[in-house]
């Protein structure tokens, strides 16, 4: 059984969740019995607050985390403080790409952006399983190919783009690491991860509000209309997902929800 350790308040506000399990994690449940049976006994549960700070730059890694539920950006901060993100982690890949490449640390941050849970992998246990190379090599290498895409993608979004296009990305990113259409995050937040003004984010939003792609409350953004909403967007997440679909073909099919109501439930037997 996967160990649970708690980092600090859950996200749920202290309320009982089931706890996950870590094949909610893509890359985790693509690997075979065999190589399950190595490495989820020494896995550990972590909650992961709003704005966690996974990792700080420079420090040295001592875990890769497997988001289960969670969406951690890795952000470059400059010298006068100002920040901007390069990608996003979620569920269906790692953190941590430094540690199983040869490095220690990196130059970027981690913060949590949607709060949630991942499941950590100590540093020697991902370097022995690395190292045979088998499953989880090929699997890991994949995956960074694919987050090197989006991170030089994201590079020319933020050149080339608005930052309307930019908030259409950044949305449709990290929706397809969510299971509903509701994101909770403030302006000011988004505009940390962007790198841009916090007035330039709420007219980008605005815009959307009246178009009725989203609708935005107390920071909650809920996406109404996901069609329009990768309309409106560049091109740059259509080159992300196209190679990250190519790459990581144990991705499921996600199928976005309109409307909770439309979610089949049932009524289970009292005890």
């Amino acid at each position: 059984m996967a160990k649970t350790r708690h980092d600090g308040p859950g996200p749920a506000g202290g309320k009982h969740t089931p706890e996950p399990h870590p094949r909610q994690n893509h890359l985790l449940a693509a690997l075979s019995p065999a190589v399950q049976s190595r490495l989820f006994p020494h896995l550990e549960l972590a909650e992961l607050p709003l704005r966690a700070l996974m990792y700080e730059s420079g420090h040295i890694m001592r875990h890769v985390y497997f988001p289960t539920d969670a969406i951690i950006s890795m952000q470059y901060l400059m010298e006068n403080g100002a920040s901007t993100a390069i990608s996003v982690v979620g569920n269906e890949g790692l953190l941590g790409v430094t540690l199983y490449m040869g490095g220690e640390s990196t130059p970027s941050r981690s913060l949590v952006q949607s709060a949630g849970h991942a499941y950590r992998l100590p540093r020697a246990r991902v370097k022995e399983e690395f190292d045979r190379h088998g499953e989880l090599l090929l699997l890991m290498l994949r995956y960074t190919q694919a987050l090197i895409t989006q991170v030089a993608q994201t590079a020319v979004c933020n050149r080339h783009h608005t930052i309307d296009q930019q908030l259409c990305r950044w949305l449709l990113l990290s929706m397809d690491r969510l299971s509903d259409n509701r994101l909770t995050m403030t302006q000011e937040f988004i505009s940390n991860m962007l790198g841009v003004r916090r007035s330039g984010v709420t007219q980008a939003a605005s815009k959307l509000e009246q178009l009725r792609v989203i609708s935005y409350q107390r920071g909650l953004i809920n996406v109404l209309d996901r069609p329009r909403l990768e309309a409106l967007s560049c091109e740059c997440y259509r080159v992300v997902k196209k190679e990250t679909d190519l790459l990581l073909h144990y991705l499921p099919q996600r199928q976005v929800i309109a409307d909770a109501g439309d979610i089949p439930t049932v009524t289970l037997p009292r005890d």
